[in-house]
């Protein structure tokens, strides 16, 4: 509550920005099976449609995160909810593959401008000591967004099947509206040289390769690896789970708007309630580590489980898991960031959508042979990066001794 005192006026505005615009994105999540069986599209491709997004929010990433920086984040987040407005509405119109992958790069290209000025802006306006808090009021209205999204997606399917995608463009659209009249500027105007050509025309210089072969020299590269990782195993398990429900078990558009709204309820009750506690007492590394180990175990879970109730409990677990895990790495990497905000939200950003971009392509491709693979490799891969997260923490205890 505090925190809300404090910054009445931003943090607010940020978490209302991101809930419309995850609000739109999940309208669309119970009925993709239905749109991708309507347009003749299989796992393969939506993998592909999947990697697309990530791809072009991992090339753009590392330079959003410097223009965050450069030009401020008010800016760059009306920008990108602008461009995510239009490129719901394409997707919503669309009747062709090559429309269908335009959208998806145009999404893309708006997340690397939203969430690294986001998170910058949130590190701005909070101390050391209320970063946690900062970033769990961030990321519950991402998963709030989550929560009722679905539902008003099932409802709005009713008019129609692309009806959901108009409706998450207007979204987008409003939330660029309320950030464009009501946001203030975050980063200090001698931070944000508008009349200085020299250093806005510095940053983009620094290209993507360059930024990704130095990160190696970070004290935070370790988490870099552990979110690639991460985002690999996760995107296997996120881009085929409404395919997966549909073909194994014959859930229509409700059950999986059910299953996701629980899981997204109880991530967004932990993120407002209990997160900071969580992470001030346990800490970042240790949190990390446990939501890796049950990440992966649910997820085996999921494949001998038949009945409605334990599929739900299982993938209950998951996304709880997934919801404390992801605001747990932006605490851990902000940390370290010290007075990078922009850049190393921009890298980690990046680092993400590398494995956004491998996890679905080879999520599609093994879903098309057997809808138990993709989940199979999530496991492994999630287990791994538990490895990692232990080999992390070990090296930092025989660092501190």
């Amino acid at each position: 509550m505090a925190l809300f005192l404090k910054n009445r006026g931003a943090l607010p505005i940020l978490m209302l920005n991101l809930f419309l615009v995850f609000t739109g994105i999940g309208l669309i999540i119970p009925i993709m099976p239905k749109f991708m069986n309507e347009l003749g599209i299989g796992g393969s491709t939506m993998g592909l449609l999947v990697a697309t997004f990530s791809l072009t929010q991992f090339l753009f990433s590392p330079y959003a995160g410097r223009l965050a920086d450069t030009y401020g984040r008010k800016r760059m987040i009306v920008i990108g909810m602008l461009v995510f407005a239009f490129s719901e509405a394409l997707f919503g119109i669309a009747s062709s593959s090559f429309l269908l992958f335009v959208s998806r790069m145009l999404g893309g290209v708006s997340a690397a401008m939203i969430m690294p000025a986001v998170m910058a802006y949130a590190a701005d306006m909070t101390s050391d000591e209320e970063r946690a808090a900062g970033m769990g009021y961030i990321n519950a209205s991402i998963t709030t967004g989550f929560i009722i999204g679905p539902g008003i997606g099932g409802y709005i399917a009713e008019f129609g099947i692309r009806a959901p995608f108009y409706a998450a463009g207007i979204g987008g659209g409003v939330a660029a509206g309320i950030t464009l009249l009501f946001l203030r500027e975050s980063l200090p105007a001698q931070a944000a040289p508008a009349d200085s050509g020299q250093t806005a025309a510095a940053a983009p210089k620094i290209g993507l390769l360059t930024q990704l072969r130095s990160s190696y020299r970070e004290p935070y590269f370790l988490s870099l690896i552990i979110v690639f990782v991460m985002s690999f195993g996760l995107a296997n398990f996120e881009t085929v789970f409404g395919l997966f429900v549909d073909h194994k078990f014959g859930f229509d558009p409700q059950d999986i708007a059910f299953i996701i709204t629980f899981g997204s309820i109880a991530g967004a009750v932990v993120q407002l309630t209990i997160f900071s506690w969580i992470l001030n007492r346990f800490g970042e590394k240790r949190v990390i580590s446990v939501c890796l180990l049950f990440a992966g175990i649910f997820i085996l879970m999921t494949l001998f489980v038949h009945r409605f109730w334990l599929i739900f409990a299982v993938t209950f677990i998951v996304f709880l898991a997934i919801d404390i895990l992801r605001p747990a790495i932006g605490t851990q990497m902000s940390r370290l960031a010290k007075d990078e905000q922009g850049y190393v939200a921009g890298l980690n950003s990046a680092f993400t959508s590398l494995g956004n971009i491998a996890g679905p392509i080879v999520a599609g491709f093994l879903f098309d042979r057997n809808v138990n693979y993709p989940y199979t490799l999530a496991c492994v891969v999630l287990l791994i990066s538990f490895g990692f997260s232990l080999r992390a923490g070990a090296r930092k205890e025989r660092a501190v001794a």
